[in-house]
């Protein structure tokens, strides 16, 4: 496939072809969008299909689809419900139509955890997850006596995969362009194999890369001998065991200085944690403690201490409105409510909105500790 070619152009192509088709296998598929492009990956493909599967794409039988019907599609874009608490609107809706019909420059920071996999989100991989059949996530046995959290596999991700997360994202910071105002804040989670597949496309929508931030926490991720060579090999770790957390932190590009973004936006920095101290990019952290866990049992839930941290330093002044695009268990809005701030959290997911509406007001109550960001 022509690596130039725009993003969502497989996607487009896919659609105009079952758009003629009452259904069409992958193999089907991939030859009528190969005789418009060139050379297309199954595995592209099939990504595409699993990640507008059911929003756009119906699974006819297996390995075949069909186009949702126009009725149908416009039906499911539209949000099902909003529901307000204490200062956090919650909305269930796929943020991609949400944030097309948002009105221009209306959100002042986004923080988020998204589906950076983008396939351990489908609908797909979701109800292997449920059912505990895994997909691509790992379900880790007991040990110690503590059940771990599922992972999401990244490194079952082919070039097809990536190629569809770089257009994801793509798309994805255009429209997080277009809503925020000019000096916005966007802070986004990753994954150390991912980072720079989310920090390049997103840059390349427009908005500014300002870095990387560092959530200092051990991760089960890496340090495993080789597979069926373990007892060979005793001293050799196949790929270094994760110890950081990488989140993605771009901008919306100031509006003149940044004093002047500033007076205008009430954007443009990070609110520091104290007076004396600025908002650095290296945060000691923790595994989500299991009091939390219990609250909001999200696979990728994150610690309100650290949530509590980086929602503090995203609008510079305290004003403004957080989005959270991917809400989930809704953590980010419930760290938002605790802070003080006003946030919108979008997720289409109808069983983790209903876990958020639970979670939320507990998450916001909890006590926590102040973690300021490392400073050297």
């Amino acid at each position: 496939m022509n690596q130039r070619a725009a993003p969502g152009i497989v996607r487009d192509s896919i659609v105009s072809y079952l758009t003629a088709a009452e259904s069409a296998s992958i193999a089907e598929i991939q030859q009528a969008v190969g005789s418009r492009l060139g050379d297309v990956p199954a595995s592209s493909i099939r990504s595409y299909l699993n990640l507008n599967t059911p929003d756009l794409f119906q699974r006819t039988s297996r390995g075949h689809y069909r186009l949702r019907a126009a009725n149908d599609q416009a039906a499911r874009a539209k949000p099902t419900a909003t529901y307000t608490i204490d200062r956090a609107q919650l909305v269930q809706a796929n943020c991609f139509e949400w944030l097309r019909a948002r009105e221009a420059r209306s959100i002042h920071a986004v923080v988020t955890d998204p589906p950076y996999g983008l396939l351990e989100y489908s609908h797909t991989e979701q109800t292997k997850l449920r059912n505990g059949r895994g997909g691509v996530w790992r379900i880790p046995p007991s040990f110690d006596g503590h059940q771990r959290a599922p992972l999401p596999r990244f490194t079952v991700l082919d070039e097809g995969d990536r190629q569809v997360m770089h257009d994801f994202f793509f798309e994805f910071g255009q429209l997080v362009l277009r809503a925020t105002v000019p000096g916005a804040n966007v802070m986004v989670a990753s994954n150390p194999l991912l980072a720079h597949v989310v920090a390049g496309a997103m840059s390349a929508a427009g908005l500014e890369l300002r870095g990387q931030l560092a959530r200092l926490v051990m991760t089960m991720r890496g340090g495993d001998r080789p597979k069926n060579a373990h007892k060979e090999f005793t001293d050799v770790s196949v790929m270094p065991r994760s110890m950081f957390e990488p989140w993605v932190i771009l901008r919306h590009p100031l509006d003149g200085r940044a004093q002047d973004t500033l007076r205008k936006w009430k954007t443009g920095g990070f609110r520091r944690p104290s007076h004396e101290r600025p908002f650095g990019d290296v945060i000691k952290s923790s595994p989500t403690p299991k009091s939390e866990r219990q609250i909001a049992a999200h696979p990728s839930l994150k610690p309100q201490a650290f949530l509590r941290a980086i929602v503090h330093a995203a609008l510079p002044l305290g004003k403004g409105v957080i989005l959270d695009p991917f809400a989930g268990s809704g953590s980010t809005l419930a760290a938002a409510n605790a802070i003080g701030y006003d946030s919108i959290g979008i997720e289409k997911d109808a069983q983790y909105v209903a876990m958020a509406r639970r979670a939320i007001p507990k998450l916001s109550a909890l006590v926590i500790q102040k973690i300021d960001p490392i400073l050297s």
